[in-house]
């Protein structure tokens, strides 16, 4: 008898120096560092950094940094021509991955695994990621991409290429928070892929391009979407209450943005993105989402409660608030959660080249055995 675990619950592949979760304790660490004071007190290329290279960085390694991702965030016409042609009525993820897949044929290198080479994707692709989601975004809304900023870093560009006009200190503030919160989360459902599929010694970026599907999924990335979409359908705080009542009524009723796979109390991530939640509505006079989203919290914590069951908001029930609030439609909530994660997978790919083994898991068969082969005029 094989010990089968499904999901790959509590199977260790193998060793990491990339990221340490605690579920029980609440604590989620980033190369030694708690996730809380990393999002309180660093940029996002500087978490990128310390996630690719195990230490933070100095002013002139920063600096440096940052100069090795400027000239990356061109991107070929084609792969905007992709975005612009591609159904609206589509996940915009479809257009992204897509996109992703036409890089390649611009890069002279693409198909090399060394780490020199790995890093320079890593770099670009970081960097073109922001561009071609600020791209999509644009074109969806009718409007014409704006080309990146030759200032800007990672953050500010995004917010730059999506409005068309320089962000506030404070709006660039908030986007790298929430990119530092969805950077890297260890083994999850989209890292697993990157890394299974780099096994192989395929190139990186047809790892990237695996991982963009799995994160697409609404059991990973696509959750944050999920949540704007029921907070929308409830539209005001008095109506939370019998929603989320009805709701869980249902056979196996699911509620977006409610518990994790790993995180058996709060998940750190979702307590900083409440506050800036809140920090946003305060300052925008616009409390709604803030409001639903508490009282939808407040609910949940009494009807789970009720059950003998301790739910509680992950990283993207607050997200969902926070991104409405600067002003992105809900359908692109999940490509903004890649341009934070593609570094992150670059981090894994980066180990995963560096002491590669081939992933290869087995299945434990069920099915039929001994048949015997009848020929088709006789079936």
């Amino acid at each position: 008898m094989e010990t089968i675990q499904r999901g790959l619950d509590g199977v260790v592949i193998d060793t990491s120096q990339i990221c340490s979760i605690d579920g029980l304790k609440g604590e989620l660490i980033y190369r030694g560092y708690d996730i809380r004071e990393l999002a309180d007190k660093a940029s996002f290329e500087e978490v990128v950094y310390l996630l690719w290279n195990g230490t933070l960085p100095t002013q002139s390694e920063l600096d440096a940094f940052r100069d090795e991702l400027r000239p990356h965030f061109a991107v070929p016409s084609e792969a905007l021509e992709v975005l612009r042609h591609f159904p609206k009525e589509k996940s915009p993820m479809h257009a992204l991955r897509t996109a992703v897949s036409l890089l390649p044929a611009s890069d002279p290198e693409s198909e090399g695994v060394g780490l020199d080479n790995v890093r320079r994707i890593g770099l670009r692709l970081s960097a073109q990621i922001v561009t071609l989601t600020a791209a999509l975004q644009r074109l969806r809304e009718g409007e014409e991409p704006v080309a990146p900023h030759p200032d800007l870093g990672l953050a500010a560009n995004f917010l730059y290429m999506t409005r068309g006009e320089r962000p506030t200190d404070a709006a660039v503030r908030v986007m790298d928070v929430a990119l530092v919160l969805h950077a890297e989360h260890g083994s999850n459902a989209s890292t697993f892929v990157a890394r299974a599929t780099a096994s192989t010694l395929t190139d990186v970026y047809s790892a990237v391009v695996a991982a963009i599907g799995s994160l697409k999924g609404p059991l990973h990335g696509g959750a944050n979407t999920a949540v704007m979409q029921m907070l929308e359908e409830i539209g005001s705080t008095q109506a939370v209450d019998a929603y989320i009542v009805d709701k869980l009524a249902e056979p196996k009723a699911r509620i977006p943005g409610f518990g994790h796979r790993v995180y058996r109390v709060l998940d750190p991530r979702a307590a900083v993105l409440e506050e800036v939640s809140q920090k946003l509505a305060e300052e925008s006079g616009d409390a709604k989402w803030f409001e639903m989203s508490q009282e939808m919290e407040r609910v949940m914590d009494r009807e789970m409660g009720r059950r003998g069951k301790g739910v509680k908001p992950n990283v993207d029930f607050f997200s969902a608030s926070v991104y409405r609030m600067l002003g992105f439609p809900a359908e692109m909530y999940t490509p903004i959660f890649t341009v934070a994660r593609v570094p992150g997978w670059m981090a894994h790919l980066l180990e995963q080249y560096a002491d590669n083994r081939l992933m290869r898991p087995k299945l434990a068969y069920e099915g039929p055995k001994g048949e015997t082969f009848v020929p088709i005029e006789a079936r």
